[in-house]
């Protein structure tokens, strides 16, 4: 998951290289999103029609090929067109949640849910980490050099450790396997209200970490790739909330847990809207979003999970696609406001996004209730 992230450090560097403007830079990160939602559509599915666990090998090794192509990217149209492969590729961290819930009892399926969550994000903080060192000493394509390398070992790791698990689906076709996700979401009133509160989340997450860069690197602060990079530790640290969500929801108490990380991300804009005054500031609030979205997005999946135990690669994919076109809508929609309000518009933003994601609970809370699920 982290090669759909190494970019958001990056990002005026990969202005410079292809001639975008920081207004236009967000369309990396959108375009990456994009993949992502297309492989969530098309990819993602398979896992309730075909072997798992080979389907898992297979789009990792793929991965290998995409992060060189976009490492020797010679122009901006094959950067863009790599990157969507590998956000479309990327997907394969869906299965593995799936995979996970499948083969946990259900009294266990919300820790098993928020372990494997828990490694995702951590994954998606600590890019920046090594994205921001590697692209000082060497240059942004090495950071994608690396992550090929990472991923092959990574493919030989699944080969040697990843169990098997018996299907239930493969009387479906293709075809059909895909216009089930449509029934799925008909069927399912728990997955509309919880894949709409996603798209609202992690829109607000990537609201912050997308134009954070074109700030940091800016006068007075001019911080390095590296330094920037080191922003991710703090959010490592929300990661601890993804596992401990995933316990709470299996005592029922997802909804509790949801409004509680619902109104610690509506209060971090305050904090984060302190830069460049304080970086404390923003330490804090990226630790408080990034606590916030994880408790919120492991909460949505356990509840998600439970109303259709066959299915759960398809409900992956009906419910992170919101989540896709979240993160796209955040990027495209935070660096056109920096260029035009700065840094405290990016903050309001953040801050009516996250808003609005509290009302949305707020107004659905009753359709969702373990009870009903």
């Amino acid at each position: 998951m982290a090669s759909v992230y190494y970019a958001q450090p990056l990002l005026d560097a990969i202005a410079r290289e292809f001639g975008l403007t920081q207004a236009a830079v967000g369309i990396v990160v959108t375009w990456t999103q994009l993949g992502y939602g297309i492989g969530l559509v098309m990819l993602v599915p398979l896992g309730d029609l075909l072997d798992r666990r080979r389907l898992i090998i297979a789009q990792t090794a793929c991965s290998v090929l995409a992060l060189g192509i976009v490492a020797a990217a010679p122009i901006g149209a094959v950067f863009l067109a790599a990157m969507a492969a590998v956000g479309a590729l990327a997907v394969v961290t869906q299965l593995h949640v799936a995979h996970a819930s499948a083969l946990a009892s259900p009294e266990q399926r919300g820790h098993a849910v928020g372990t494997v969550t828990g490694g995702i994000i951590s994954g998606i903080l600590l890019a920046r980490v090594v994205s921001g060192a590697l692209s000082d000493v060497w240059g942004w394509r090495a950071v994608y050099a690396a992550a090929a390398v990472a991923n092959l070992a990574v493919v030989w790791a699944l080969i040697k450790a990843l169990p098997a698990q018996p299907l239930r689906s493969r009387r479906l076709g293709y075809p059909a396997l895909l216009g089930s996700l449509f029934v799925l979401w008909r069927q399912e009133r728990v997955l509309r209200v919880r894949a709409l509160l996603a798209l609202l989340v992690f829109m607000a997450m990537t609201v912050l970490w997308t134009p954070m860069a074109l700030a940091l690197r800016t006068p007075p602060l001019a911080l390095s790739h590296t330094e920037i990079g080191l922003f991710g530790l703090a959010g490592v640290l929300g990661a601890l909330g993804a596992t401990r969500a995933g316990r709470w929801a299996d005592r029922g108490r997802a909804q509790r847990t949801t409004a509680i990380a619902l109104l610690l991300m509506l209060a971090s804009w305050s904090a984060s809207a302190l830069l460049p005054h304080s970086l404390w500031g923003l330490i804090v609030g990226v630790l408080a979003i990034d606590f916030g979205l994880q408790a919120v997005h492991v909460s949505n999946q356990s509840l998600i999970y439970r109303v259709r135990p066959e299915a759960q690669s398809r409900l992956a994919a009906a419910y992170m696609v919101f989540y896709s076109i979240g993160c796209a809508l955040g990027a495209i929609a935070s660096t056109l406001v920096f260029d035009r309000a700065g840094w405290i518009g990016v903050c309001a933003l953040g801050a009516a996004v996250s808003a609005a994601a509290l009302s949305w609970w707020a107004l659905t809370r009753h359709l969702t209730s373990e009870r009903s699920t």
